[in-house]
């Protein structure tokens, strides 16, 4: 197990490069660079900037020299400095923007993340047992309606909801008294309210997938005939299902893993625009629209690197999960 664990680790690095690449020479496709951009933003406000001004701000950022050559500087500064680059719509370096964002972004996913799987599995197995129930209907009719409604219309809901129910719409992560506050006991049940409506908009969608992908595997292995034999050993109805198809059931729900947890980063980004979050979507949205290519470049980085480490997680918890990966695995 330990050297599988190396030789992916091993694997990834070109990966990620590769990776690295093409995102950066992605956000230079379109026509202009950020200089054009806050040229045409200047003329807006009745300023006008001339080609050779531009040309100066372009020769002392590094714009002037083609996208490779740029590309090489920024890796080069990550690797050897780990230095992300200078965010020039921020005028600050981008390690302290994500450093800013970094932590809110990750609470507010992996607690939306958290609260996917701990109900979806337990919701999937209940609809799957009790097959064609109330309970069944009833979870089935609320799994469509969460995967056909978008994340920004719950969200306004919800804000709506709060309004009308508890007077405040939950905007932002913080009440305003707390918002430049130190953190104290308030400040913390401050925080915890207004995560609950970001944690079930964000949540939900990925939710009702996974009950119905659970419910669906979860029906396919009882129906086969090892189950037959387990009850014929006098073994209780809830090891059975617990020690053989819930296992079984599991393997689609963990080889998704690493996609989810970037689903959920890609899918808060209209989400916190609508609630005002300080999280990294309205930041990374507002940098490729000004192509502020290295802040951009940066949170794509990190987002492919999770979706690279969350594909081995899945790997590892699939070869832990099937004896069957285990045994293809000795054979090879």
């Amino acid at each position: 197990m330990l050297s599988y664990i190396v030789r992916r680790i091993l694997l990834m690095i070109p990966v990620v490069l590769f990776i690295s690449m093409i995102v950066f020479f992605i956000i230079q496709l379109p026509p202009g660079d950020f200089i054009s951009t806050y040229a045409a933003k200047m003329t807006t406000g009745g300023e006008i900037m001339d080609e050779a001004a531009m040309q100066l701000m372009r020769e002392a950022y590094g714009l002037d020299q083609p996208w490779y050559f740029q590309y090489m500087k920024w890796m080069w500064g990550i690797v050897t400095e780990g230095d992300f680059g200078y965010s020039l719509a921020f005028n600050r370096p981008v390690g302290d923007i994500i450093g800013q964002y970094m932590a809110l972004t990750l609470i507010v996913s992996l607690v939306s993340m958290l609260f996917t799987y701990v109900f979806s599995i337990p919701t999937g197995i209940y609809s799957a047992v009790k097959q064609y129930s109330f309970g069944d209907y009833l979870i089935t009719a609320i799994g469509f309606l969460g995967m056909a409604t978008p994340n920004f219309l719950m969200a306004i809901i919800l804000m709506y909801l709060s309004y009308v129910y508890v007077g405040d719409p939950m905007l932002g992560m913080f009440s305003p008294e707390f918002v430049d506050q130190a953190w104290s006991y308030a400040r913390f049940i401050d925080f915890l309210k207004h995560m609950i409506i970001p944690v079930i908009v964000i949540g939900t969608a990925s939710t009702c997938d996974l009950i119905r992908v659970m419910r669906g595997q979860m029906l396919e292995e009882m129906e086969k005939p090892y189950m037959l034999t387990a009850r014929a050993k006098g073994l209780s109805e809830a090891k059975i299902i617990m020690k053989y198809p819930v296992r079984a059931a599991m393997n689609p729900i963990v080889s998704t893993l690493g996609w989810s947890l970037t689903s959920i980063f890609t899918g808060s980004t209209i989400t916190a625009i609508v609630l005002n979050l300080p999280t990294q979507g309205p930041v990374m949205y507002n940098a490729l629209l000004s192509q502020d290519m290295y802040l951009a470049g940066t949170w794509l980085l990190f987002m492919a690197v999770c979706i690279v480490l969350g594909t081995l997680i899945s790997d590892i918890l699939l070869v832990w999960l099937d004896p069957r990966i285990r045994m293809q695995r000795k054979g090879m």
